[in-house]
């Protein structure tokens, strides 16, 4: 009987460089840093502020360009691709969650979550049907017609996650999604990532500070000056 081979890792990074200038100082804030994420799995980068990760979280997400190294993502090199061509691969693959929301004030959360699909060519009402199914998902159908100011916190999260799931993403990316959370939202957060991981399958790189929020993927990686730590994959 021949075994099926392995199926290739969803993200790769090989080998990946990044360095920023500030005044005549050159900060190497990655430094042939290599890891791969599979499809469907939730995986924490944990580290000391300054260790990367989120300069790793946006290089992935192509919100920056790498000064080395490659970046593989479904068998696809990013770090190949011109502009307009990244900006559309963007569009149409990640979701992004951020740690302060990024909603618009003075829309409703129903038409802060449409945003993304005004690149995809779809009707009015197709857009607004896959928003109101999005808010639905994140247990927000209620307070489709709210303004960011009449919600929570946590709802705002929640209308954000709605957001980034709207265009049905290849996979998530939530830097410090609890961040500015209190302890009972951002457990709410993370028990929401957590069933958007296991019944939808959605493959899921959070960066965090917090243990209690690590503890709940199913891998944590260390970032440590640039590098995954030692003796990690």
């Amino acid at each position: 009987m021949i075994s099926a081979m392995p199926e290739p890792a969803l993200i790769q990074i090989q080998e990946l460089y990044k360095t920023f200038v500030r005044g005549e100082a050159e900060i190497h804030v990655l430094e042939d840093l290599s890891l791969e994420i599979r499809r469907g799995e939730f995986v924490a980068l944990m580290g000391a502020s300054g260790s990367g990760k989120t300069t790793l979280l946006n290089l992935i997400g192509a919100l920056d360009g790498a000064d080395g190294g490659k970046i593989i993502i479904d068998g696809l090199e990013t770090t190949g691709l011109d502009g307009d061509s990244l900006a559309d691969w963007r569009a149409h693959t990640v979701g992004f969650i951020f740690q302060l929301y990024n909603l618009l004030p003075v829309l409703r959360a129903v038409e802060n979550v449409e945003l993304p699909l005004a690149l995809f060519g779809l009707s009015r009402r197709e857009r607004r049907g896959r928003a109101l199914m999005a808010l639905d998902l994140v247990g927000l159908s209620d307070r489709a017609d709210h303004y960011p100011g009449e919600l929570s916190g946590g709802q705002e999260q929640r209308v954000a996650i709605a957001r980034a799931l709207v265009t049905d993403p290849v996979f998530l990316l939530a830097d410090e999604p609890t961040g500015d959370l209190d302890p009972n939202s951002a457990a709410d957060i993370l028990d929401l990532l957590k069933r958007l991981h296991l019944e939808l399958g959605k493959t899921i790189l959070m960066v965090t500070h917090s243990r209690e929020a690590a503890a709940r993927a199913d891998r944590i990686i260390h970032i440590e000056s640039g590098q995954v730590a030692v003796g990690e994959v």
